[in-house]
């Protein structure tokens, strides 16, 4: 089991998962984001390929537009 702190609240998963597979549970898959992952900025190219680790920290911010 892993334990990864999103926008400062803890979730456990009981494997690891890559971050394209997370913002697909959290229904942010195909939404415009920024991802920091432990304090640097994650491209979008590279949400497949990392896989989340025990400890990791992430901060999502999703972006909205207006008028």
């Amino acid at each position: 089991m892993i334990s990864v702190s999103i926008n400062g609240e803890t979730r456990r998963f009981d494997t690891s998962i890559s971050i394209a597979v997370l913002l697909e549970q959290m229904q942010l898959g195909g939404k415009r984001i920024a991802l920091e992952c432990n304090g640097e900025i994650m491209p979008r190219g590279q949400f497949n390929q990392h896989l989340l680790a025990d400890g990791d920290r992430l901060e999502i911010v999703v972006a909205v537009g207006g008028g």
